[in-house]
């Protein structure tokens, strides 16, 4: 009977240490919270004016813009004019276009949608690329993002409105590609 006790608190000695060298030991590196969606060693990200290959001039400082805020907004980090950043996100507009959605009995364009897409680039102070897209060949550092914003011209709408609603909404989904994948 004597024998028969220890062995039990033996045993829930050694489920008892069992557990707590789990618990203890964890991820040295574990993070929770918002904090854990965003990478530990960036503080700082130069945004340099967006390049434009389209014909609209201004769209590019107005993407420019609205990454700033979008950054500023949603994540810990600080933009900074400072080309030595801990990181620097490139953009460029590549393609801008209406298209007409529905047509009045006269070919009148009644719904449309504004289009615009860039290519986006986040890399490193040491030259480690940030964002990653895992359908994107090796050799392709850019990730592609498009997205539109329908409007209608006879409800009062107008092309510039729809315009600035699709370059706030491709700000956010560049930086929604600046969280960290799980």
């Amino acid at each position: 009977m004597f024998a028969n006790n220890s062995l039990n608190r033996f045993r829930v000695l050694l489920v008892t240490g069992f557990l707590l060298l789990i618990f203890s030991g964890g991820c040295a590196s574990y993070r929770y919270g918002a904090a854990s969606m965003f990478r530990p060693g960036i503080k700082t990200v130069h945004v340099p004016v967006v390049q434009n290959e389209t014909f609209r001039h201004d769209l590019g400082i107005r993407l420019s813009e609205a990454l700033v805020k979008e950054i500023d907004r949603r994540t810990p980090y600080k933009v900074t004019g400072n080309p030595n950043a801990d990181s620097t996100l490139v953009c460029t507009i590549t393609h801008e276009t209406k298209q007409i959605l529905t047509e009045t009995s006269d070919d009148d364009p009644r719904a449309l949608d504004a289009v615009i897409s860039a290519k986006a680039t986040w890399t490193a102070r040491n030259g480690e690329q940030l964002m990653h897209n895992s359908l994107a060949p090796n050799n392709d550092l850019s990730i592609t993002f498009g997205n539109d914003s329908r409007f209608v011209p006879e409800a009062g709408q107008s092309m510039d409105t729809a315009t600035q609603e699709a370059i706030e909404k491709l700000a956010a989904r560049i930086v929604s590609q600046m969280e960290m994948r799980w």
